[in-house]
Parts: structure tokens; C-alpha cells; sequence
């Protein structure tokens, strides 16, 4: 079974009981991107692999010397392209927005982070979230990994076909699939 074969909550687990590092759960999200994306496009922008390595060196010594002790800490999650995250590409799938970097993280994210998480990217959708299929996105449509001929759903297409990839997991919803996401309020 493979780091991404796990839920978010169960990686959570075997990260706080020293079964696996933050960097292994990082690196092995990284490397399901590398691997996947290709072929089903859930991402409109995946961060750079030593930033996201540097996250989760951070995220491990707070993690080892107790600050950080909730389900999240450590698990690399992305986030829908309509999140906005300060400094980093938010284009809610628009070409509009192409060269969008917010100067401020929506509460929601910011949640995730107070939690631990490793924000890896940000997942395709429809154009500002205006669909059900995620096939409006300006940077091309995600494939459903379980049968390419079908819709992901959306306008989360990109976070459900990540989960059914076993990418990431993922925070908004992505039932057409049969996953389900979770949201976190502020």
C-alpha cells in the first residue's frame, strides 16, 4: 500500500506515530503528481518540490515536539483554485486571472495551515466554478482516472480525480466520483 493509498486522516496517524515522515508523505504526493497529472490534469498550479519539502521540515519538528498534534499535521493536501493563498497563482480556472497572486490566504486555508497540512497546489475546475463537469476550465479539461470518457463532475473535477488518481487528498467536495472531500470552516 502506498503513502496515497491512505486517507488523510489514517497518513495523519502514521505521521504522528513516527510510521512516516512529513517529508516521505510530502514527497510521495509530489511524485503521484509527477507520475499522474499528465494523463488527468487535476492541477492548475502544483508548488515548487523544495518548497514544499521545506513546509514539511517545518511541519515535522513542530509535529515532534508537540505543537502540532491534530489529524491534518503534516498531510499534504491541495486546495480548489478559487482558495486564494497569499503569493501563490489563484486563477479560479480563468485566463483572467492567469497571473493572479493574492496578497492574502482565505480563512479556509489558513485553517489548514493552523492544522499542519502541507498545501501542495491548487486543483482544476470549472471556470470560476461555473459547471458541473470541469470541462470550462482555460487550462484544459481533467479526465475522471476511472474511465477517461467520463466527467470528473465539478466544478471540483480536479480535486475528485485527484483523490480517484490517489494524488493528494483533497479539500472541497468531489462527489460525482464517489469520493468525498471535506471542507474546513473557518
Amino acid at each position: 500500500m502506498g503513502l496515497m493509498d491512505y486517507t488523510a486522516v489514517e497518513l495523519g496517524k502514521k505521521i504522528k506515530a513516527g510510521e512516516v515522515s512529513v517529508l516521505e508523505a510530502a514527497n510521495a504526493a509530489m511524485d503521484a503528481i509527477d507520475a499522474l497529472e499528465d494523463k488527468f490534469n487535476c492541477y492548475v498550479t502544483v508548488q515548487e518540490r523544495a518548497a514544499v519539502q521545506a513546509k514539511a521540515e517545518e511541519l515535522q519538528k513542530k509535529i515532534d515536539d508537540g505543537t502540532l498534534t491534530g489529524p491534518l499535521a503534516g498531510v499534504p493536501v491541495a486546495v480548489k483554485d478559487n482558495m486564494c493563498t497569499e503569493g501563490v497563482l489563484t486563477t479560479c480556472s480563468s485566463k483572467i486571472l492567469s497571473n493572479f497572486k493574492p496578497t492574502y490566504t482565505a480563512e479556509a486555508v489558513k485553517n489548514l495551515e493552523k492544522a499542519g497540512a502541507v498545501i501542495i497546489g491548487k486543483t482544476n475546475m470549472d471556470e470560476f466554478a461555473m459547471g458541473s463537469t470541469t470541462e470550462t476550465s482555460a487550462y484544459g479539461v481533467t479526465r475522471n482516472p476511472w474511465d477517461l470518457e467520463h466527467v470528473p463532475g465539478g466544478s471540483s473535477g480536479g480535486s475528485c480525480a485527484a483523490v480517484a488518481a490517489e494524488e493528494p487528498p483533497e479539500e472541497p467536495p468531489g462527489t460525482c466520483s464517489k469520493f468525498h472531500g471535506f471542507f474546513v470552516t473557518p
